[in-house]
């Protein structure tokens, strides 16, 4: 009898020992990038677990290609992540009444949203209702390579006067294949929008309507400015980029670039890096003053958060997953280990230690305060979502396209741009 009590108490023992081992909540994050950013965000996570013991987090990661594809997918199907990494346009795709993703506002009190503007808090809200928060905001910038300019004996440009002026001397001095000014095609929209912008004072599309912003007169500017661009020799003519590796074949990868026949280029802040990296060391890249029209109320510099964190709507664990967002975007210890791999931090408490820190290079910080000055001055409207909606983007791309290769007139283009978008607007917001 006694054998028998033995017997059922070391039986019992595994079940004990497995009852007192705490349960594993498990909390699905999915992000994309590059090496980098996989590699500090793992390690980020791993933060994060080691202060939540019980806590599995489940990474879900790629590189862009494919990721929205998926997104889209699970978000259809209701098995979207716990919290998952968007760009800021996706909301109008996927939360087009704000219900797309969870209400962060039910968990203000888990999140510190004093460390951010009240600009960049907003820019998550959908219908009132705030579905996601910046990791940091980005915005167009001038970069110039002083030594091209140098040698074509040129101040580096200031206003559109100076840049437009710029391009027969590179020509003239410097020869045909000397340009101030590369760009992939969206580069050059948004660079010609920014022109029109200014002396219109409206972009393509309303930021509160889903309508074209642009009158038919400006909508022609438009098209005419990027025509401008190529035919003075100011900036690279798209079948030239297309015969070169391919039309979007980023600017650092360039030749032309690395050895200063392109000079310069209109691009997010957030790629000063990879522009810096492959120059020569007979070049030098500085930043520029951004070009402007005399009188202008807005810049035209166009400017967004860099990518956001948001919750799914079907979060089974909504405060663990609000800690989380708020752990990745304002601890400091967090802001350590991840650095800049998603820009600038948007929260202070970050963007404060990777500044004491010297971790962000001297341009870098010289644009962000050029960025944070035009905003806090009001001349970088919030653009509107629907601009880089995917649909829309492929649009205006083929628009422009059919103008760099010469199949249309600038009338018929801008045409198109506003009745075709309107239509287009219409169907997708």
């Amino acid at each position: 009898m006694l054998q028998r009590r033995q017997f059922s108490v070391l039986a019992l023992s595994p079940l004990v020992a497995r009852a007192q081992t705490p349960p594993v909540t498990v909390l699905r994050f999915a992000w994309w990038g590059g090496a980098a950013r996989h590699e500090a965000t793992l390690k980020s996570i791993a933060l994060f677990e080691q202060q939540n013991p019980g806590l599995k987090i489940k990474a879900e990661y790629m590189g862009f290609n494919g990721y929205l594809e998926r997104l889209t997918t699970q978000i259809a199907g209701g098995s979207e992540p716990d919290v998952m990494q968007i760009n800021w346009a996706w909301l109008a795709m996927f939360s087009k009444r704000g219900n797309g993703f969870t209400d962060l506002d039910r968990y203000r009190s888990l999140l510190a949203l004093d460390q951010f503007s009240e600009e960049d808090v907003n820019s998550g809200r959908v219908a009132g209702k705030l579905n996601a928060l910046p990791t940091a905001y980005t915005a167009r910038v001038m970069l110039w390579n002083k030594s091209s300019f140098d040698r074509a004996g040129l101040q580096l440009p200031k206003t559109w006067d100076e840049l437009f002026a710029a391009g027969p001397v590179f020509k003239a001095k410097l020869g045909d294949n000397a340009y101030p000014l590369d760009g992939e095609l969206y580069d050059m929209i948004l660079l010609s929008q920014a022109y029109v912008q200014q002396k219109y004072g409206t972009p393509y599309v309303d930021p509160l309507q889903a309508r074209v912003a642009m009158s038919p007169a400006a909508a022609l500017e438009w098209v005419q400015t990027y025509r401008r661009l190529i035919a003075e020799h100011v900036a690279t003519p798209l079948p030239l980029r297309a015969s070169l590796g391919g039309a979007d074949k980023p600017t650092e990868q360039q030749q032309d670039w690395v050895v200063g026949n392109w000079a310069g280029n209109f691009t997010w802040d957030s790629a000063i890096p990879l522009r810096a990296a492959t120059l020569d060391k007979q070049q030098k890249l500085v930043l520029g003053d951004f070009p402007s029209l005399p009188g202008a109320a807005v810049s035209g510099m166009f400017g967004r958060p860099t990518v956001m964190l948001g919750m799914g709507r079907n979060c089974k664990q909504p405060e663990l997953a609000a800690r989380f967002i708020n752990f990745m975007l304002t601890d400091p210890e967090a802001a350590r280990i991840l650095g800049k791999t998603r820009g600038v931090p948007a929260a202070r408490s970050q963007r404060d230690v990777l500044v004491k820190g010297n971790r962000l290079p001297a341009m870098e910080l010289a644009a962000h305060e050029q960025i944070r000055l035009q905003r806090e001055a009001g001349r970088v409207p919030v653009p509107a979502p629907l601009f880089e909606h995917a649909r829309l983007h492929k649009f205006m791309r083929e628009v422009f396209e059919t103008v760099a290769y010469g199949k249309t007139t600038d009338q018929e283009a801008a045409r198109r741009l506003v009745d075709e978008g309107n239509a287009l607007l219409k169907r997708i917001q």
